[in-house]
């Protein structure tokens, strides 16, 4: 059977990569973990290694081309006379028009937007792209359809009539509108916060810093280690729903919101509990340095469970953080211009509720006691 190799994501924000480098040809043999291709954003270049062993079937891609994330870029074989996969003929009806047959259902629409997906993307069946047709995509391409694809598509917005110009959208600005289109399309936000006194945290962290011998202040690491705690405690905290079940991860994927200059990273430190306190605080330091030097990796920008944000550097008073796509709560912290420090949560109502998300937060006030 065939094994695609997906374009992957090079970052969080970005919906498209270019294809910078080929290092392999139709026919060729390819190890496990060999190089095949690399791709590019504006911030980084990543190789593209082979999952598995197997001859190069088809490449799906040109020099220099911009291409889709999740998008195939190669197809590998058990043998080098192996058919590549294609998509599945389209109807009579569909063949009189590429553009008319790649019109997607209101539904397929909604589905699309979930996944962060283009129409153009997608293989169409028949005369209109379906909810079947996007699920195969999906499923081929490694991940699971949803099954919240009965909601209707939101509407699409219009043209403002004062005047003025449509410029396009940057990669990681593409890939915020995703992010904030599924936190509107999907989850059922609320966010509620509390007030907390900073300083035994400011004492904890200075106590850690000196006995570790850190050169950077890690309160705000021990914080994100804090809610690993929690969320590992309490796995309804680190979840999602899928249809009308309730998808608890395996892991605790920790997803830190990282500036750096014009573009935020959601930094992910994936399986955190494995790491033991000090392990994850080393961690997320180093992705934290890495994220302001755009030298993010695509496994450290991806696959959230649960999250964390701060505000703190611009003493503001409150602010409200976007979920990131399939997780059910993102804590905020910051502390403002007078001292007084705020813990919030943005939370999705269909997985948590109030009561749960105020334990949270007030577990997260005071830092644990210490042998």
């Amino acid at each position: 059977m065939a094994v695609a190799i997906h374009v992957p994501r090079v970052n969080n924000n970005d919906d498209e990569v270019k294809l910078v480098e080929l290092k392999v040809a139709v026919g060729a043999k390819v190890s496990q973990g060999q190089v095949v291709a690399a791709v590019e954003t504006d911030k980084a270049v990543v190789d593209v290694e082979a999952p598995v062993q197997g001859f190069v079937l088809a490449i799906q891609g040109e020099l220099q081309a911009t291409l889709r994330v999740g998008t195939v870029l190669v197809w590998l074989g058990e043998t080098a006379d192996e058919a590549a996969p294609v998509a599945a003929p389209a109807s009579p009806a569909a063949r009189e028009g590429s553009a008319r047959r790649a019109q997607p259902t209101a539904k397929a629409l909604a589905l699309l937007r979930i996944h962060g997906l283009e129409a153009e993307a997608v293989a169409a069946s028949g005369e209109r792209l379906s909810v079947e047709d996007v699920e195969r995509h999906v499923a081929a391409s490694g991940g699971r359809a949803s099954a919240s694809h009965a909601r209707l598509a939101a509407p699409t917005e219009t043209v403002p009539e004062v005047a003025g110009a449509l410029k396009a959208l940057r990669s990681d600005e593409r890939g915020m509108l995703a992010t904030v289109v599924w936190h509107r399309d999907v989850a059922v936000p609320g966010y509620l916060e509390i007030s907390f006194d900073p300083v035994p945290w400011e004492e904890a962290a200075a106590a850690f810093q000196k006995q570790h011998g850190l050169l950077l202040n890690p309160m705000l690491p021990l914080l994100a280690w804090r809610l690993v705690t929690l969320a590992a405690d309490k796995p309804k905290l680190n979840a999602t729903i899928v249809g009308n079940r309730r998808h608890e991860f395996g892991v605790v994927n920790l997803g830190f919101t990282v500036q750096a200059g014009e573009v935020l990273y959601l930094a992910v430190v994936r399986d955190a509990t494995k790491l033991g306190e000090l392990g994850f605080v080393h961690q997320l330091i180093d992705l934290q340095r890495r994220g302001a030097g755009h030298a993010l990796g695509p496994a450290e920008t991806s696959g959230a469970t649960i999250g964390f944000s701060s505000m703190a550097r611009w003493k503001v008073g409150r602010h409200v953080p976007v979920l990131a796509p399939q997780t059910s709560v993102m804590v905020a912290h910051t502390i403002d211009a007078t001292g007084q420090g705020v813990l919030g949560a943005t939370y999705d109502h269909r997985v948590l509720h109030g009561a749960d998300v105020v334990a949270v937060l007030r577990a997260l006030i005071n830092p644990p006691a210490r042998a």
